[in-house]
């Protein structure tokens, strides 16, 4: 069975994972390896999560893959500047030999997700070897690509999942074992989580990984964009090259199941009460309190149900459901199946977003996309905006969709727990 969860042509391509030489800090150099890492760059708050991370350490990681200058072009060239002097001082450096990564991380309540890091064969869409499952906006890929350019490196891993079964004994013994040996490295992040990382390079053990993998396909878990930009890039330097690869974490969800959360939007410029005034005769609108999390748990109930949504940025939530059936029959595209036309994210963006609200949501001077829901509402509260919380959607659902090749609003679900950034980079002149 692949990913999605029905039985693979053999014939087809499947996962091509190649062992890459890791540039990594050098503990020695650096005040603590938890100071110099980061969540991915989509992750990090801006500007507070931002400042914070510069001020944890010089060597942090969000200086190369959120470099801050004047201009695009400033902030990338900014960014290969650092990387260069960072290597040349010894402060990043490369492991002798190419090997596979396995990472694990464990947090206090004690999950555990463990995986494969690699350099994997970036693929077309038509090859039905990497599925995605969420649609990308153009300018954040065209900013990747410009910084990946710039540095010529894979900055950090992208999270990537398949579904391991009888005919991947070698990869799930290799993971389990490698985790009982002393790690190349292991750090305590602020947010709680430990993580280990050992490299494998046996050549007969990478080789039998690699066979297993080529059976597989894999779903997109976290970092669309950066799939995208890979293929961006490789499409614009021909084969052989190194940019035929880019940096992934495989996980075996058959064994480590991931959390699925609800990406969060922040409208800017829209005030709660003109939000709440626009949706009379579309939704069905109530006052809560001022509980965030018991405002949560009423969200959960009504999202059992159907479509709910909470607003919040007055001091209080307010909870959004029972949408005219009109109204969506108006503004729903009908070219996609039934679960998809029933996402809160589809009608959030098909029926709040462009025709009750009338905000653009493509542009960042109207909309943000805030992970962090306790920040989404603080961010709304300090600015006058209006924060819209989204119950997450389930797992199957999102397998299921992908498998059909249907491609589900942007910023739709966010898996994890992510891979930190900074444990190992990619870098393609090694």
């Amino acid at each position: 069975m692949n990913s999605a969860g029905h039985p693979e042509a053999t014939a087809r391509r499947g996962l091509e994972l190649t062992p890459f030489r890791g540039l990594r800090y050098d503990p020695d150099r650096v005040g603590s390896l938890a100071a110099v890492t980061s969540p991915p760059y989509d992750v990090v708050v801006r500007p507070d999560g931002l400042l914070h991370l510069e001020s944890a350490d010089p060597y942090n990681i969000v200086r190369l893959i959120l470099p801050q200058a004047a201009t695009p072009e400033a902030r990338n060239e900014q960014a290969a500047r650092t990387l260069r002097r960072w290597t040349a001082e010894g402060v990043l450096t490369t492991d002798p030999d190419p090997g596979l990564y396995v990472y694990e991380q464990r947090d206090r309540e004690g999950m555990l997700q463990r995986g494969i890091i690699g350099a994997l064969r970036v693929s077309d869409p038509s090859e039905q070897v990497v599925l995605p499952h969420e649609d990308v906006m153009p300018h954040v890929v065209a900013d990747r690509a410009a910084l990946m350019r710039a540095t010529r490196a894979n900055l950090e891993p992208l999270l990537l999942t398949y579904r391991g079964d009888d005919a991947t004994p070698a990869t799930t013994a290799l993971v389990e074992r490698t985790a009982e040996q002393p790690p190349l490295l292991s750090t305590t992040t602020e947010d709680g989580f430990c993580h280990r990382l050992w490299s494998v390079t046996a050549p007969d053990t990478v080789a039998r990984v690699r066979a297993e993998l080529s059976r597989h396909q894999a779903l997109i878990a976290d970092g669309h964009h950066r799939w995208a930009t890979y293929r961006t890039l490789r499409a614009e330097h021909p084969s052989p090259s190194p940019w035929d690869h880019g940096l992934v974490l495989l996980v075996d969800t058959a064994r480590y199941p991931l959390r699925v959360r609800a990406i969060h939007r922040l409208l800017h410029g829209v005030p709660v009460h003109e939000a709440v005034a626009a949706l009379a005769g579309h939704f069905r609108v109530r006052r809560l309190g001022t509980s965030l999390d018991e405002s949560l748990e009423t969200l959960a109930k009504a999202a059992g149900s159907g479509n709910a949504f909470l607003l919040a940025g007055d001091g209080a939530f307010h909870l959004v459901d029972l949408p005219d059936p009109g109204l969506l029959a108006r503004t729903v595209p009908t070219d996609r199946p039934e679960a998809w036309r029933t996402l809160d994210a589809t009608v959030l963006h098909a029926t709040l977003l462009a025709h009750v609200w009338h905000v653009p949501d493509d542009s960042a001077s109207h909309i943000s996309y805030i992970h962090d829901t306790a920040a989404t509402v603080e961010k709304a509260e300090r600015d006058g905006g209006t924060a819209v919380l989204m119950h997450p959607v389930r797992e199957e659902v999102v397998r299921e969709l992908a498998r059909q090749g249907v491609t589900m609003p942007r910023k739709s679900t966010s898996f994890g727990p992510k891979p930190a950034s900074g444990l190992v980079l990619r870098p393609l002149d090694a």
